[in-house]
């Protein structure tokens, strides 16, 4: 046991160095290639893995949604991701991923499970100019000196879940509370966001509640944003708070991930009273206490517009406090 626990607390440690763990997989072979492609998902997204148990589908289900499975006496969905990616397997799904994703928990049925690799953020490159699916957030290369064609392709799980699930899709209240934010006129909130689905949503949420932002695909991008914006303040005389309101980020990103975003920006003595919200996917105790330590000002999980809305306000009441 005390083994067990070393390993969970030095895997989440690697947040704090911009590294993580990728769990690889296979799915089976696609229409437009006879060899069976490498998928990969965040260890810290995953709860558990099991063999296919029975499955029960209710009237009405279609694939994807293969049906309910009985895990440890909760019943979750099961989800043919082989389905989902266009793959066939050569030898039937025969495990599930057990995942829990913000504030839901599901199966994935895969055909087989390889390793798991450390990496680091910026071994992993964002997919949307190089892959078509919908499906694939990232690419990650598996080699650290980057000039291997040893690669994975990483499961954009906001998207997948969005599209099957009606219970996710159905999520945004009926009614989003008023509030009043204080921003200076003309700051905007800088946006790191790696999935699509995700970052349409919030930004349709943060126009519902009249914050002004500017959306990016991953932490590194939006950290040159911010490096950008800082001198071009500083070259009109203005302090920062006049161009940036506030910082919202996904923690999982290309190239640089959230954690590692708001330490840059509270080490940095020009943007460090910038108020940064963390908003992402992964939850628990470990994830809440590296937030405490890299100085972010507020944590909420994925997607509920109102709790969005109050971290808001009260990151930005403890910086003007």
């Amino acid at each position: 046991m005390d083994n067990f626990q070393k390993d969970i607390d030095e895997r989440a440690n690697l947040a704090l160095s911009n590294k993580f763990e990728l769990l690889l997989f296979r799915l089976g072979s696609s229409p437009d290639s006879e060899k069976s492609e490498l998928f990969g998902i965040n260890v810290f997204k995953l709860r558990e893995i099991v063999p296919m148990p029975t499955i029960t589908k209710a009237a009405g289900m279609q694939s994807p949604l293969l049906g309910m499975a009985n895990i440890r006496e909760q019943i979750i969905p099961v989800i043919d991701l082989a389905a989902v990616a266009g793959c066939t397997p050569s030898t039937g799904l025969n495990l599930l991923l057990v995942t829990e994703y913000a504030r839901s928990t599901q199966a994935f049925a895969v055909e087989s499970v390889d390793n798991i690799v450390r990496l680091d953020w910026n071994q992993v490159h964002t997919a949307e100019s190089g892959v078509s699916s919908r499906n694939i957030t990232s690419i990650a290369c598996l080699d650290s000196d980057g000039q291997s064609n040893s690669l994975a392709m990483v499961l954009d799980v906001e998207q997948i879940l969005y599209d099957i699930v009606p219970s996710v899709r159905d999520a945004a209240p009926k009614e989003i509370k008023a509030r009043t934010f204080k921003f200076k006129p003309g700051a905007v909130v800088i946006v790191a966001e790696d999935s699509k689905v995700a970052r349409t949503m919030l930004e349709h949420g943060l126009q519902s509640m009249g914050i002004p932002a500017l959306m990016h695909n991953t932490g590194l991008e939006a950290w040159e944003k911010i490096k950008t914006i800082a001198r071009e303040a500083q070259a009109a005389g203005q302090h920062i708070s006049e161009r940036i309101a506030m910082v919202l980020t996904d923690l999982e990103m290309p190239e640089m991930d959230g954690f590692t975003l708001t330490r840059n920006i509270k080490r940095d003595e020009t943007l460090k009273k910038i108020p940064v919200v963390i908003h992402s996917s992964l939850s628990g105790s470990a994830n809440e206490e590296h937030v405490r330590k890299v100085g972010a000002d507020g944590y909420v999980a994925k997607f509920e517009i109102n709790e969005l809305s109050e971290a808001i306000q009260a990151a930005l009441d403890k910086v003007a406090g």
